[in-house]
């Protein structure tokens, strides 16, 4: 069952390199508060009707409390804080130099997972990791350097959204530790579902602290390109790629898990060439092959 959960955690880096497109153009459109709301909004609805069908039960009215509790800490955590970090920083610096940062993930969540559950990585899975993460830094480096070549309008901005990128990872981070002790020994798409509820309801509180309730719940509705784009990135990320990580950190260790999910940020290099015209470094491309090369360290 460990290779299957590291083959999920590899799904979920798929997963989460096609939302991250999708969440960047309607961030832009509609707001990143909207998008969070509204792509949890289209979690439940999915998660809701496959647990149906899978468990006979359209709510986890079956939860433990033990699970309420560490499921929907990991919901707030993990979507409501690291999100709102994390999408504002799609629109300050782009979803492909914001997702390099979370390239921090892997080595936090490896440090969390030894304080919180005393567990440590195989020899094997050490070696994958650091291939993998000198693979994304080899590309960040890559970024970085392009960066410094063009002419930065607003440098204030751009550090401001490295910054948020940095405080994302960190977020997730927490995030998959919180998961880990709630679903463990519980359904995965019941606790994903709990997980989904508690950012809806965390994202909706934001919305009415912040006095944009009227602008989240009725005028971005009149934008059906961002809602479209909303959607579909909820079907990539929130609904498959959450199901998948959470499948997966029940299956392997949450260091491996957090490793092979943190591939996204080389995984989204062809969609950023193909759909959102941005130039490619040298530097990025040798980091992709020698993170991909990593990834199948933990495949041996």
């Amino acid at each position: 069952m460990q290779r299957i959960g590291e083959l999920a955690a590899f799904g979920t880096a798929v997963c989460w390199t096609v939302s991250a497109v999708f969440f960047e153009t309607a961030s832009r459109r509609i707001g990143t508060l909207a998008v969070n709301f509204y792509k949890l909004v289209v979690a439940i609805l999915l998660l809701s009707g496959t647990a149906w069908i899978l468990r006979g039960l359209p709510f986890p009215t079956d939860a433990p409390g033990r699970a309420w509790l560490w499921l929907s800490a990991s919901g707030l955590v993990g979507f409501v804080v690291a999100d709102i970090f994390l999408f504002n920083a799609y629109v300050m610096i782009g979803s492909r130099t914001t997702m390099l940062f979370l390239a921090l993930s892997p080595p936090t969540t490896a440090l969390f997972s030894f304080l919180a559950l005393g567990e440590l990585m195989p020899s094997r899975g050490l070696v994958g990791m650091a291939l993998v993460c000198t693979g994304i830094a080899a590309a960040v480096l890559g970024r970085r350097r392009d960066a410094q070549a063009e002419q930065v309008r607003d440098r204030d901005r751009r550090r401001k959204g490295y910054l948020f990128a940095f405080l994302a990872s960190v977020g997730q981070s927490a995030g998959m530790i919180l998961t880990k002790l709630g679903s463990a020994g519980y359904d995965t798409v019941a606790a994903t579902q709990i997980r989904v509820l508690a950012g809806m309801i965390g994202f909706a509180g934001v919305a009415l602290v912040t006095c944009r309730a009227r602008q989240v719940f009725r005028e971005t509705l009149g934008d059906r390109a961002g809602i479209r784009n909303t959607a579909a990135g909820a079907v990539f990320g929130p609904f498959l790629g959450v199901t998948l990580s959470v499948f997966a950190l029940n299956h392997t260790q949450a260091g491996t898990v957090s490793t092979l999910i943190g591939l996204a940020p080389v995984l989204i290099i062809p969609p950023s060439v193909l759909f959102l015209r941005q130039k490619v470094s040298l530097w990025e491309v040798l980091g992709a092959c020698l993170a991909v090369g990593g990834t199948m360290v933990f495949f041996l």
